[in-house]
């Protein structure tokens, strides 16, 4: 059940404390790939996961907006303070939990965000009304995960897969020459840059050219899978323990 596809009315006869947050970033993905690629996978893993899940799950709009100044020098992106970024998934999250939705993941596709959200939920769950966890979606697509980049063969694949045509496909090539292999520029465990421009000339780190629909296809079913099996746990954890208090 989508939130802002609903009426109020529907959504107060729905009996389910279970949610979703999709959470995102409006940040460049090379040449090839729209502004809003992690919002849009976010999205598709949170929208497949409540429609395969066996009972109900509200399913809330998108945060497009998230902690991303590490690309800034590209043109189009988007970014807010980590304080800002957290003091508004908190609103969002109580809003929910306001109306009974207080058992929430924050479906993430943001390698940015990740470390906020979880210091985030954190906080939720220790001193509001509610439990909340992040869900990085990359995260559990098995032995794929080791392929993530930025804007290279996984996130590539499943908006190729999720939102056909939004991908340029004749730039693939110019994506994958222009770009990085590796990211960040490192000396031996230490990252020296803290901007993604510093690494790779057209933000793109990882080949593109790796991606297809039909990978898309295969991420996007581990992603719901894992996403399932998370929400299962959740709708049967016991909040009244001293911890969840």
């Amino acid at each position: 059940m989508h939130l802002e596809r609903a009426t109020w009315t529907e959504i107060d006869a729905a009996e389910t404390d279970l949610a979703l947050l999709p959470v995102g970033s409006t940040e460049q993905h090379g040449p090839h790939a729209p502004l809003g690629t992690d919002t849009l996978n976010a999205e598709a893993v949170a929208d497949a996961a409540a429609e395969r899940y066996e009972g109900t799950v509200t399913v809330a709009p998108a945060i497009p907006v998230g902690i991303a100044e590490e690309h800034r020098q590209f043109t189009g992106t988007l970014w807010t303070s980590e304080s800002t970024f957290k003091a508004y998934v908190r609103d969002i999250v109580d809003s929910l939990a306001h109306h009974g939705f207080d058992r929430i993941v924050l479906v993430n596709g943001h390698g940015g965000n990740t470390s906020a959200l979880r210091e985030v939920a954190g906080r939720i769950t220790r001193c509001d009304e509610a439990y909340a966890v992040p869900f990085t979606w990359f995260d559990e697509v098995g032995e794929h995960s080791s392929r993530m980049g930025h804007g290279g063969p996984l996130e590539t694949a499943l908006v190729q897969h999720a939102n056909p045509g939004a991908v340029r496909e004749d730039r693939l090539e110019e994506a994958a020459e222009n770009g990085s292999d590796r990211w960040g520029d490192w000396q031996g465990r230490v990252n020296l840059a803290f901007d993604s421009a510093e690494f790779t000339e057209n933000g793109v780190v990882g080949d593109p050219r790796e991606a297809s629909a039909e990978l898309g296809e295969e991420l996007l079913d581990a992603a719901a899978d894992a996403l399932i099996a998370l929400l299962k746990t959740i709708a049967d954890r016991d909040l009244d323990r001293p911890a969840h208090r």
